[in-house]
């Protein structure tokens, strides 16, 4: 057992080296994961290894628990078929062909399983980082992702009960997955009864909330420490147990988010810590697992993907979110080097190679559409469309119709004001969640791609008079501008700052919705109105309430007036 005070000597060494590494990524507005990894190389000959060794296991274990906390069954579900067929896809062809290739340059067969394991798996806190914001993630390659990551994880677990029995005799597995089982089945105990009645007692207080999610969490490691199982399967298990929907104890979830960000840098310089100056063996092995991660696997993706009917844009996306290796394989390697199973050169590869394919998501990422341009002009990518004709409704005469682009609260108002002028319409989206919506909601639609030619093809915006875009993507907009300047169609687009809008509309955008400056003019308005008295408080809350109700009975500021307007 580590000494408190040599750990926090660690955790001190860690943040000084950090935080000036922070301060330049911030500085000069560059992605921060590359920083942090280098600001763990530079701190890792003043840190002893094992200190980083216990550091990166409880920094995992945290992250663990705050992530699958955030797990939302109702998206997952949307595409778990599919996203079964491609982690299990990915688990046997890079696993095989890790354990294969290394088995070839002389790795005995049980150090080879494990980098067969780190090819297979992905790192759900990476790939979700790269994810961005929200509007990515409800997107079909956000949430293939993220679900395949969930299936992945789930698969990580099964592998981390099996290695925990330290032998592959059916009865210490049995007992080992059966520990496992009973974790699973406390967990939703306590989702389904105990956290509500948790909820209840704490009368409402987020602090409580969070002091009690946290006092779960321990009890789950305490229970997976006395079944003798890694504290992953305990972090996991216990977030599944306190997984709550976004929209409920938000003071909790936000309490824990700042604990998942700073477990998180704590993580990624920790794994800079862990690097140490290669051998030509470590070299080697980690250049096969490099290789394997970044181009095999996304490959591997692209053709499951591609198989299961999904376009080429969506199969590139969600295989670029996925090129890195897993936290998890990482947890694996760990224990079996704590125990002895897994030797000091092998380690060092995996971990030289989880650095390096974290590197290379976050340059990937940033470029993704570009390299999916570059693969697509080139002939690299097979591009067919089932899914997209399975679930689209377009009648084929359809003209003179407005195109929504998204099915947000925008989008509905605007199907509203459609169908209440009688007006034919056209709703594009390419979010799963609501593709039963769509269907059970709309006249017309299209679930697809709005960067994919094909999308706008299957919803005939040559015959359309104007297209009127929710989302304030600035790839989205451009993409419309570009159809709009191959004809005739009026385009209402949506941004996010001024600037932005004053160059969409002159480029030909008819008009841009700016929201968030409206709302900050109106804004200003009420509270010089109320500076200078020429509205009481009183007033001001009756007028805001009647402004509410007005906004609810009516639509939506950028529906009836362009439509009308064009028509």
């Amino acid at each position: 057992m580590v000494p408190v005070s040599e750990l926090l000597t660690a955790l001190s060494v860690v943040f000084v080296v950090g935080g000036a590494f922070l301060f330049v990524a911030t500085r000069f507005a560059l992605p921060i994961v590359p920083f942090f990894i280098f600001a763990g190389v530079v701190a890792g000959p003043f840190v002893e290894a094992e200190l980083t060794l216990e550091l990166a296991r409880y920094g995992i274990v945290l992250l663990v628990f705050t992530f699958s906390m955030q797990i939302q069954f109702e998206t997952v579900r949307t595409v778990l078929s599919d996203s079964e067929v491609v982690a299990l896809g990915q688990i046997f062809v890079l696993g095989g062909i890790g354990v294969v290739v290394s088995v070839s340059i002389g790795l005995p067969s049980d150090q080879a399983l494990y980098i067969g394991i780190a090819a297979a798996l992905s790192s759900t806190i990476v790939g979700t980082g790269l994810l961005r914001t929200g509007r990515y993630r409800n997107l079909v390659y956000g949430r293939l992702a993220e679900s395949i990551q969930f299936v992945q994880d789930l698969i990580a677990i099964l592998l981390i009960l099996v290695l925990s029995a330290e032998t592959f005799a059916a009865d210490p597995v049995a007992t080992k997955l059966g520990y496992g089982v009973v974790l699973v089945g406390a967990a939703i105990v306590v989702n389904r009864q105990l956290f509500d009645l948790l909820g209840r007692v704490a009368g409402g207080s987020d602090e409580l909330m969070l002091v009690s999610v946290i006092a779960l969490l321990i009890a789950f490691l305490g229970a997976a420490e006395l079944a003798g199982v890694s504290l992953a399967v305990g972090a996991f298990v216990a977030g599944l147990a306190v997984r709550r929907d976004p929209g409920e104890h938000l003071g909790m979830l936000d309490g824990l988010h700042s604990i998942r960000d700073f477990f998180t840098a704590i993580f990624f310089v920790t794994l800079g810590t862990l690097v140490t100056v290669p051998t030509t063996e470590v070299i080697l092995v980690a250049g096969i697992l490099t290789l394997l991660t970044t181009l095999v696997k996304p490959a591997a993706t692209i053709a499951l993907l591609l198989y299961k009917g999904y376009e080429a844009r969506s199969a590139t996306l969600t295989s670029l979110n996925l090129a890195q290796v897993s936290e998890f394989a990482l947890v694996i390697a760990i224990e079996g080097l704590v125990v002895g199973a897994l030797a000091q050169p092998v380690f060092d590869a995996i971990i030289l190679a989880a650095t390096v394919t974290m590197l290379t998501s976050s340059l990937s990422s940033r470029y993704d559409e570009r390299i999916y341009q570059t693969l697509s002009g080139r002939g690299l990518l097979r591009k067919h469309y089932e899914n997209v004709d399975e679930r689209s409704a377009v009648p084929d005469d359809i003209t003179d119709h407005v195109v929504i682009v998204g099915y947000g609260r925008q989008g509905r108002r605007l199907v509203e004001t459609c169908e209440a002028r009688d007006r034919p319409y056209v709703v594009v989206e390419h979010d799963p969640v609501l593709l039963a919506d769509l269907a059970a909601e709309c006249e017309a639609y299209v679930f697809g791609d709005a960067m994919e030619q094909y999308t706008w093809t299957k919803a005939n915006v040559e015959r359309a008079q104007l297209v009127v875009s929710t989302v304030d993507s600035n790839s989205v907009s451009n993409r419309i501008l570009t159809l709009a300047g191959n004809g005739d169609v009026d385009v209402v687009l949506r941004a996010r700052t001024v600037s932005t809008a004053r160059d969409l509309l002159e480029r030909g955008a008819l008009y841009v919705s700016v929201p968030e400056v409206l709302a900050a003019d109106r804004l200003v308005e009420r509270v010089e109105a109320v500076a200078a008295g020429d509205i009481s408080g009183a007033d001001l809350r009756a007028d805001s309430l009647a402004e509410l109700e007005r906004q609810a009975a009516s639509e939506y500021y950028t529906t009836a007036d362009e439509i009308e307007a064009v028509r």
